[in-house]
């Protein structure tokens, strides 16, 4: 019979500072080469449509959502309950880059780059000139209450929206306000790359932060050129997901990214193409 030994040393100082995980986060990192997506993009700009990686990044997910439907769902109690719909919540900076707010864009799978750029614009435009008045209504009251009270509040607000899937316009606060997954930027304040957290009110099993493209060496055939590369990383809640939902999910994110044009403009009521 084997006999406990007391610990010493580190070991003893690190049980004493920490609990034993509990967090289902796990973490992933893909590199994308960007030439296909700068060339999109750029055709895109002589068109006038003003579009950045974050957006195709964004539909990209709409797509990986809509090629495995058991991650775009909520579980309560074990059981998984679908979402009504693809809804992709987009990070955004906001009070000249000092906050960060976000917009929820609903059916992101049904809708262009194009369609979900425009919308993104216009919606943020609002917030940082003032004219979002649901978006000043939260703020303020967010702004004012004592962090003790903020957390009930955040807490009884998340049950409304998230479980009980109710509008509270008068907080300005949607149902299922997070949509399915969410996806930030940090390329556009010059950062290559991060790792963004899961936090338990966002109540969804994907978040994909986009880096800055720069080049880097990749194989070419027998041989390396330099080419933009864009990185990317993502956190997933491991509650959603085991290896074939993120292969099948990874499968649809890079084709989409591979060959956008292949993809766009999407009819609104279209889905996106199917992934064999």
């Amino acid at each position: 019979m084997q006999r406990w030994t007391r610990l010493t040393g580190w070991r003893r100082i690190a049980n004493a500072m920490w609990r034993a995980p509990n967090d289902p986060q796990i973490f992933g990192m893909l590199d994308i080469e960007a030439g296909p997506m700068l060339r999109f993009l750029e055709a895109a700009r002589h068109r006038g449509e003003h579009l950045t990686p974050t957006h195709l990044v964004g539909r990209a997910v709409a797509c990986a959502l809509e090629a495995t439907p058991a991650l775009n769902v909520q579980i309560r109690r074990g059981r998984a309950r679908p979402r009504a719909s693809i809804d992709v919540f987009f990070q955004t900076a906001v009070a000249g880059g000092k906050d960060l707010s976000g917009i929820t864009i609903r059916d992101a799978s049904r809708k262009s780059a194009a369609e979900l750029a425009a919308e993104l614009r216009d919606r943020a435009t609002a917030m940082k000139q003032g004219r979002d008045g649901e978006f000043a209504r939260t703020k303020r009251m967010t702004d004012a209450m004592p962090i003790s009270v903020l957390r009930g509040a955040l807490a009884l607000t998340s049950f409304l929206a998230q479980d009980l899937r109710l509008a509270l316009p008068g907080l300005g606060v949607h149902r299922d306000p997070f949509g399915s997954a969410m996806v930030t930027s940090v390329g556009m304040f010059g950062l290559p790359q991060g790792f963004a957290p899961l936090a338990w009110m966002y109540d969804v099993p994907l978040l994909v932060l986009v880096g800055e493209i720069t080049p880097k060496p990749v194989v070419v055939g027998d041989r390396v050129e330099p080419r933009p590369v864009l990185p990317i990383t993502a956190t997933i809640d491991h509650r959603y997901v085991d290896g074939a939902h993120v292969g099948s999910a990874m499968k649809a994110f890079r084709a989409y990214l591979a060959a956008p044009g292949d993809f766009e403009p999407a009819p609104r009521h279209e889905a996106c193409l199917t992934f064999s």
